[in-house]
């Protein structure tokens, strides 16, 4: 048997992550949320499913899934709000422009369709009747 010395066997331990000759691939550690390159948290998202009681059991790629949908629908949002606060020269994302990039947007319209902004306001529209006449009917009465 070899021998380790107390020396190495304190400041090493046996488990190491490093890729070794038995062990090519490292072990990685870290959050669920750093092993699937996500932002939002993981484990948080798992212990709301468990405390929900949604089901009786969770599965373990359940969360991750439900973590990368709620990440890439809040990145879309958030990209499209800046866009419109953009578009009215502010440098500040406003519960306005929120509501004005989730109406406008044909998808997220439809799926936040029953959701009310808070301080958001209503879309702008016009009545037909009140729109101003265009030019054609201001020539033909010379």
């Amino acid at each position: 048997m070899r021998m380790i010395s107390p020396v190495f066997a304190t400041t090493h331990s046996m488990t190491s992550s490093a890729p070794t000759e038995k062990n090519p691939t490292p072990k990685q550690s870290g959050s669920i949320s750093k092993k699937a390159g996500l932002i939002f948290p993981v484990g948080r998202i798992r212990s709301m499913l468990k405390k929900g009681r949604y089901t009786k059991r969770v599965a373990a790629s359940a969360p991750v899934y439900l973590a990368a949908v709620l990440e890439y629908l809040t990145a879309e949002l958030l990209e499209l709000s800046g866009k419109v606060a953009v578009q009215q020269n502010r440098k500040r994302i406003t519960p306005r422009a929120v509501t004005l990039a989730a109406r406008t947007d044909e998808e997220l319209s439809q799926l936040l369709g029953n959701v009310t902004f808070t301080q958001g306001g209503v879309m702008p529209s016009l009545h037909e009747t009140l729109q101003k006449k265009g030019r054609l009917s201001q020539s033909g009465s010379c």
